[in-house]
């Protein structure tokens, strides 16, 4: 097997760092000097640090939405509409699925999750762009068509809910034991736990005002 292109090698380093120290925390030497390249090679294919995290975020998030707008389509594709625990499975079931328990890489990518909702830097909450938006757009809609009673802030904290518990759950079941004592079938289990836990989150009453 063909070792991985500078580029690559450079996307592999930030994910990493990115996922441990932040965006400020990470400087584009520690990049460099990680993926052992030089320093204009980050300028070279991607243009500046900000661009970088955008396509390290995007790389990762990617097979996530596409599964996520799949197992959506799947369910508009027949009537009634869905219910909230099919929505709440469609959209979770990916995170869970591309972040398997144990999985060094999982963890990492839920690292990263993580990093995107408690790192201050402008530049984690403006990585998204108009592929991002329309899956967060879509479900949207979708959950509001079965909780007609939220406001559009409050559904829209729910669905971040659901992010933040699989990410975190991902995270602490790889850093509490080796990846080996992980077996499939906890695994599943925590994925139904997180279903129907999330499913009656989000189907609490609207809150009062």
């Amino acid at each position: 097997m063909a070792p991985p292109d500078t580029r690559t090698q450079i996307l592999d380093a930030a994910e990493r760092l990115f996922a441990e120290r932040g965006f400020r925390g990470t400087s584009v030497r520690a990049i460099t000097d990680l993926a052992g390249a030089n320093l204009a090679a980050v300028g070279y294919h991607f243009g500046s640090k900000a661009e970088l995290l955008a396509q390290v975020v995007r790389r990762v998030i990617e097979p996530i939405n596409a599964a996520q707008c799949a197992e959506l389509d799947r369910l508009l594709a027949r009537p009634p509409d869905p219910t909230v625990t099919e929505l709440v499975e469609a959209f979770a079931g990916p995170l869970f699925d591309e972040t398997p328990a144990g999985d060094e890489g999982g963890a990492r990518t839920s690292r990263l999750i993580v990093m995107i909702f408690g790192d201050p830097a402008e530049e984690m909450r403006n990585w998204t762009g108009p592929a991002e938006e329309t899956v967060r757009d879509r479900y949207l809609a979708a959950f509001a068509r079965a909780l007609p009673g939220l406001s559009p802030e409050e559904l829209w904290f729910r669905m971040r809910g659901i992010l933040a518990v699989t990410a975190v759950d991902r995270v602490e079941v790889y850093n509490r034991c080796p990846p080996a004592c992980v077996s499939p079938v906890a695994g599943e289990a925590t994925q139904r736990w997180a279903i129907t836990f999330l499913a009656a989150a989000m189907s609490a009453p609207p809150t009062e005002t």
